[in-house]
């Protein structure tokens, strides 16, 4: 196994009820599991020779820049924003500095930075986030092109078939669901757009990972963790591998009771006019009342229409 850190994982999906007017959320903390942080090799070589234990750089994609161009502190900075998590949501100087492998003098200065411009309080002894952290995120939310370009499809999708609709994108071995559009049904289930699950346990995870060569899918699977989710959860890599393999030939993958045993999914890789595997576009279904054959007959052809007609626009 690579490098990775302990981190607990959360899941979240929306119920909406009363025509999506009244919703609430509930949050499952589903189990910890081990997860890659996103820093740049070179700059946890300069960071720390044992910054390994905390930050990985198998979920990063490669952009080389000059050595000129390279700023430490950057890296530095983002290694400390994602040393906190569930687990550690509160921290001292000293347990951010063990976290993070940085020293701790430098990760004291950048607790302090943190908290001059907003993103973390202190009582003095303990530091934590603040909510502006959340415009991070949200900012790629609100400005990025992609979930931008499939919200009026999905909007549709959603509403021919009386099923929720997420796009996801792969981040490292985590899906992230960048859009979603609410099944008109009085209640409807789905992710939220922000939220985060092992690629594993979710039908868009196979899907995505049904795009890569041989070399880079074996690459990925080693370096995974298939951390214990429930009885139905594939736990296997070899078992996992055939998924995706059958993904790769039927251009879809299902997943039933992987996530929860009462939730299905089918999902599609949603390629771009040049070919290219951007996301994957997927529903997720309550398994009493969609089986297998009845998604396939149902709800997969409005699924496959919409992935072609998107790849022309993304």
């Amino acid at each position: 196994m690579r490098g990775l850190n302990e981190q607990g994982v959360r899941f979240a999906w929306r119920w909406t009820v009363g025509g999506g007017v009244q919703a609430f959320k509930r949050r499952l903390t589903c189990f910890d599991r081990l997860t890659d942080n996103v820093v740049r090799k070179a700059v946890i070589s300069m960071v720390s020779p044992n910054a390994s234990a905390l930050v990985s750089t198998s979920s990063i994609k490669e952009f080389p820049i000059d050595s000129a161009d390279l700023i430490v502190g950057v890296g530095r900075v983002l290694a400390v924003v994602e040393a906190f998590n569930d687990e550690y949501g509160r921290m001292t100087v000293t347990q951010v500095a063990e976290r993070t492998g940085i020293p701790r003098t430098a990760t004291r200065r950048y607790l302090l930075n943190l908290c001059h411009f907003g993103y973390a309080d202190t009582d003095g002894k303990f530091y934590w986030l603040t909510a502006r952290v959340l415009r991070l995120g949200q900012s790629y939310l609100d400005g990025a092109r992609l979930p931008r370009l499939v919200q009026p499809f999905i909007q549709r999708l959603a509403m021919t078939s009386g099923e929720t609709v997420n796009v996801s994108v792969l981040d490292g071995h985590e899906l992230v669901y960048v859009a979603r559009s609410n099944s008109p049904r009085v209640v409807s289930i789905g992710f939220y757009a922000g939220a985060r699950v092992p690629a594993h346990v979710v039908g868009a995870g196979p899907a995505i990972l049904s795009t890569l060569g041989d070399g880079p899918l074996q690459d990925w699977i080693e370096a995974h963790e298939f951390a214990t989710f429930n009885s139905n959860a594939v736990l296997n890599a070899k078992k996992f591998e055939r998924l995706v393999l059958k993904a790769r030939k039927n251009n879809y993958c299902i997943s039933v009771g992987h996530l929860d045993q009462g939730l299905s999914g089918v999902a599609v890789p949603l390629r771009d006019r040049h070919g290219e595997c951007k996301a994957a576009l997927s529903m997720t279904l309550q398994s009493s009342i969609w089986s297998e054959a009845l998604i396939v007959e149902k709800l997969l052809p409005s699924l496959i229409e919409t992935a072609q007609v998107l790849r022309s626009v993304i």
